[in-house]
């Protein structure tokens, strides 16, 4: 994770430079047990402190005539007071902020989220529609079941693990990841030994046309230490009850029973941990260079967010040569 050390560092000294340089797209490490909005809220509400306590703008000028309409008259300016901070609060208030998040985290997550932030969010929109597979580093702990598949919830069956040796593990990752691989060329109904499907997989990664089918590219288990073990997904339209559903399903499959104990995301689309600022660094100023580093990633790859990725489509199924 990014201690934030860029080869060059702007210093912003005035408000007004600084909120127009947050516009863009940044991105933060979210701890776990902590909701999204909660970090929203975090993330705007210290800007709005670092800012205010920047140069800001003064009062607008109030300007009184007196004396007598007859006589020579006296012009008198100073601060209005119905402009004042102290009236009508501070500059920069959580209000004026739009900040949108291109991969969704709930409580349970944690790892890499990418947000955009005003005129941003344009792009955490593009991001967020161009279907990139996400990265996720999920450990799961053996022999315990709970109610709600994670490790926070009432434990419900216990069962011995001591039998489990790495190997199995690797058949069953490798088992899951063909019937993926395999359900990917259903949908649209073509042979996985086609031509056809070939042609379709070196195109690029296949993307179901429905959000809301959830498609593992990759799994496989990167450490076990029983009763741990700890699994490298990668996949599209997950969420974290599935992530918990999968950890849950290899423990039966291995003859006992699982729960997941943490779900962290490492890498989506074009970005990663490396790039994620941490909570202690959530500043103004670490905010205006992280957009700064992001903003030349996305200008350097914006043809990939730009370009046609192969989805299963109806308009596929059609054109099969098995229909």
């Amino acid at each position: 994770m990014n201690t934030l050390t860029p080869t060059v560092e702007r210093l912003v000294f005035d408000s007004k430079i600084a909120w127009k340089a947050l516009n863009g797209v940044f991105a933060v490490y979210k701890p776990p047990m902590v909701t999204y909005l909660n970090a929203r809220d975090t993330i705007i509400y210290r800007l709005c402190e670092d800012l205010n306590s920047m140069r800001v703008r003064q009062p607008i000028k109030h300007v009184t005539i007196k004396g007598d309409t007859s006589k020579k008259l006296t012009v008198q300016i100073h601060p209005s007071y119905a402009d004042h901070p102290l009236v009508v609060g501070p500059r920069y208030q959580p209000k004026d902020f739009k900040l949108m998040c291109a991969n969704y985290l709930s409580k349970d997550m944690s790892g890499l989220m990418v947000c955009g932030i005003n005129d941003g969010t344009m792009w955490a929109h593009k991001l967020k529609n161009s279907k990139s597979p996400t990265s996720y580093r999920v450990k799961g702990l053996l022999g315990q079941a709970t109610d709600t598949y994670f490790i926070t919830g009432r434990i419900v069956e216990k069962s011995t693990y001591k039998f489990i040796k790495r190997n199995i593990i690797d058949k069953i990752c490798a088992s899951m990841q063909a019937a993926h691989q395999k359900k990917m060329f259903e949908l649209c109904g073509i042979d996985i030994q086609s031509q056809t499907a070939y042609e379709l997989a070196v195109q690029g990664l296949i993307r179901p046309s429905d959000n809301n089918i959830p498609m593992i590219y990759n799994i496989k288990c990167i450490d076990f230490t029983s009763p741990e073990f700890t699994l490298e997904i990668v996949c599209i339209n997950e969420n974290d009850m599935y992530l918990k559903t999968l950890v849950h399903d290899l423990g039966m499959q291995l003859h006992s029973v699982a729960t997941c104990t943490q779900i962290q995301c490492f890498r989506y689309a074009l970005f990663n941990l490396n790039h994620a600022l941490l909570k202690k660094h959530w500043a103004l100023q670490n905010f205006c260079n992280n957009i700064e580093q992001c903003s030349a990633i996305i200008k350097e790859n914006s043809y990939l967010l730009e370009q046609e990725n192969p989805i299963l489509t109806e308009k596929d199924k059609m054109k099969s040569p098995l229909n």
